[in-house]
């Protein structure tokens, strides 16, 4: 017996409405599963892919400063960029500013490797949200820009100026 798609949205609905926790957990669940297939090929996968973009488009000036932005351990922040040189997609370089530090640098292998990547993680992620129309990814994409920046403190005006705030009211309600 086949289920009405309307129905089980409303039940859902009804039921969800105000479990954030709930619709977050759901949608990056089915995010990681839908990449982690797109990105399978890249060493260490979904990391090593946040990892190529932003060596691609960050300026993290180093591998330090590179873990620390992405949040993973600088321990194994080594051992995923070895293997990401090692699959010439990156390679260290000696920081100009610093000959004790280690910049990480994008190979011609790598920006090819990851323009077409970019291209199919955007697939996976609009099938992700196929419930939504293309207007409505790209807001919803545009808030969740701003929340997790605004957590990070990451400008997003390009001006150098202060980072987003989030309401305080918000956070403590």
């Amino acid at each position: 017996m086949a289920t009405n798609p309307e129905t089980t949205h409303e039940r859902c609905r009804a039921r969800r409405e105000g479990d954030f926790g709930w619709h977050v957990g759901t949608l990056l669940r089915a995010y990681e599963a839908a990449v982690a297939e797109v990105v399978a090929d890249v060493p260490h996968g979904s990391r090593g892919y946040q990892v190529l973009d932003v060596v691609v488009h960050g300026d993290q000036p180093t591998q330090v400063a590179l873990a620390a932005h992405l949040g993973i351990d600088r321990t194994v922040m080594t051992y995923l960029i070895d293997d990401l040189v090692e699959a010439d997609l990156v390679l260290r370089e000696q920081s100009p500013t610093d000959r004790r530090a280690r910049r990480v640098v994008a190979t011609a292998s790598g920006r090819t490797t990851l323009a077409e990547l970019e291209r199919r993680v955007r697939a996976a992620e609009d099938a992700t949200m196929g419930v939504l129309a293309p207007d409505e990814r790209e807001v919803l994409r545009g808030l969740l820009r701003r929340v997790a920046c605004g957590l990070r403190d990451i400008d997003l005006t390009g001006t150098g100026g202060p980072p987003v705030e989030l309401p305080m009211a918000a956070v403590r309600s």
